[in-house]
């Protein structure tokens, strides 16, 4: 694998994570990438569930990803990680809501000032479960409501 620039590295791991959740099934669009916490807009087939996912993407080894402040505060059911990792073998996804990831990020000094991690958590690889199903076509009416 190549090693690419940071900024490529992440668009690989945008796009890497698009194809993956449409090939599970789901519906899966880019934002506009000045978007801050959103790099895809996720939902099933039914439009029944909608999750907004911020991509973070690494090369090699390493078995963290940097995080902005704001990580810490953002904990909403609808929107969720994918941590990628490229490795010579091909990508590793780790997949965690928001409340996961604003619970175990890490705050570490620096003399210039502080900066935010996610630890790699193997009980999180592929964790697609975090986006329920994505057949799920029942609407309201169908679950009991009448909406």
């Amino acid at each position: 694998m190549t090693k690419l620039h940071r900024h490529g590295s992440g668009m690989q791991g945008v796009y890497l994570v698009a194809a993956e959740l449409s090939g599970r099934g789901f519906i899966a669009s880019l934002t506009n990438r000045s978007e801050r916490a959103a790099d895809l807009l996720v939902t099933n087939q039914g439009c029944t569930a909608a999750f907004s996912v911020q991509v973070k993407t690494n090369q090699g080894s390493a078995d963290f990803w940097l995080l902005s402040p704001q990580a810490r505060a953002l904990r909403a059911p609808s929107h969720a990680y994918v941590f990628v990792n490229l490795t010579r073998a091909g990508p590793v996804f780790y997949v965690a809501g928001s409340v996961t990831v604003a619970d175990r990020i890490r705050a570490h000094g620096h003399k210039d000032g502080a900066w935010y991690s996610f630890k790699r958590d193997e009980r999180l690889r592929d964790n697609w479960g975090v986006f329920g199903a994505a057949a799920d076509v029942r609407g309201p009416a169908a679950k009991g409501s009448r909406a």
